[in-house]
């Protein structure tokens, strides 16, 4: 049986559940955010996951959630692994789920994540442009990639 369900319900305490999991990730990735710039960047993540197209968690087998990935138009938008639970193929695995099952084949990711443009890398992905701001115009370069054919 999967570990990844839909998020359904999206109510408060599910939508603080998955904003923990994005602090911890951006946390021990995003370090060239400050305090400051992940507390701004908060309200957009928190609509973000209200309004996603597909929101998928990973569970454990105590139903605990480790990870989350939101998909919208062929493009992955986000994909949070709490910090704890990273280098255990959860990433992989939702990767994996959004290609098969919603036709992921882009995804964006902060040039200054070098992890994160790592692990797009492994997955298959190749940087297809380059853009100087994030989608909300902050002074965050962003890498825009997509799946390698084949």
């Amino acid at each position: 049986m999967s570990n990844i369900h839909t998020v359904i319900n999206r109510n408060d305490n599910e939508i603080n559940d998955l904003l923990n999991i994005w602090e911890s990730a951006v946390a021990a990735t995003h370090l060239f955010l400050s305090e400051d710039d992940i507390q701004a960047i908060k309200p957009d993540v928190i609509e973000g996951l209200k309004e996603i197209e597909h929101l998928y968690c990973y569970y454990d087998d105590n139903d605990t959630a480790h990870g989350f990935i939101g998909v919208a138009n062929n493009k992955i938008e986000m994909l949070f692994i709490n910090d704890k639970a990273r280098g255990k193929g959860i990433g992989k695995k939702l990767i994996h789920y959004a290609v098969d099952h919603l036709n992921a084949n882009f995804v964006d990711v902060n040039e200054q994540n070098d992890q994160g443009i790592g692990f797009y890398k492994h997955m298959g992905f190749h940087v297809i442009s380059r853009s100087e701001l994030d989608e909300q115009g902050r002074p965050f370069p962003i890498l825009h990639l997509k799946l390698s054919d084949g």
